[in-house]
C-alpha cells in the first residue's frame, strides 16, 4: 500500500497506479480454492478430463482470479495516512473475459476512478482494475472495485515520515 495524504488521497481520481509483479496460479492454488468454496467442478480440478475440454487443462475459478485483487492492491492500492482499516465496499461492474489456465501468470492495472469522503475520515476509493493475463491479447477480467477506509480522528491529515 502506498500511504498518502488525506488531500492527495480526494485528488487521485483518474490516476493509474503502478502495474503489480506477475503471479503464477498453479493447480495448488485452485485445488484450495476448490477446497473453499466446495466447488469441485473438474474443468478446475481434474487435469485428465479438463484436457479434452477446449481449454486442454485445467482453469481457475473466475472468483479464484477475482480474488487476487486483494493480494494486487497490497502492491498497487493507495492508503490514507491514520488508516485503522480497510472494508472491501464490493463491486459496481465485474466481468470475466478470459479463462486463466493453470500455471498461467497473471498481474494487475488499477487506476483510481473516485475519491469521496461521505464522513470526517471514511474514504470511499473506487477503482478500475484489470488483470492481465501473460501472452493474451484479452485480460482475464475487468472490475470495477470500491473499498472504504477508516482513519482515526486528525490522523488523516499527518504526514507520515
Amino acid at each position: 500500500m502506498h500511504k498518502v495524504s488525506r488531500e492527495e488521497l480526494l485528488g487521485s481520481a483518474g490516476q493509474s497506479l503502478p502495474v503489480t509483479d506477475w503471479f503464477t496460479v498453479t493447480q495448488s492454488q485452485i485445488d484450495a480454492f476448490a477446497d473453499c468454496t466446495h466447488d469441485h467442478q473438474f474443468i478446475h480440478t481434474d487435469p485428465q478430463q479438463a484436457a479434452q475440454t477446449p481449454f486442454g487443462g485445467t482453469i481457475a475459478h473466475g472468483f479464484l482470479s477475482l480474488s487476487m485483487l486483494s493480494y494486487f492492491a497490497q502492491s498497487f492500492g493507495l492508503e490514507v495516512n491514520g488508516a485503522q482499516m480497510g472494508i472491501n465496499y464490493g463491486f459496481n461492474k465485474v466481468r470475466f473475459i478470459s479463462p486463466v489456465k493453470v500455471d498461467s501468470r497473471i498481474r494487475c492495472h488499477a487506476r483510481v476512478v473516485e475519491v469521496t469522503e461521505p464522513n470526517p475520515n471514511q474514504f470511499y476509493v473506487t477503482y478500475d482494475v484489470t488483470i492481465e493475463l501473460k501472452g493474451n491479447d484479452k485480460p482475464a477480467l475487468v472490475a470495477q472495485w470500491i473499498g472504504i477506509q477508516i482513519a482515526g480522528d486528525n490522523n488523516s491529515e499527518k504526514t507520515e515520515q
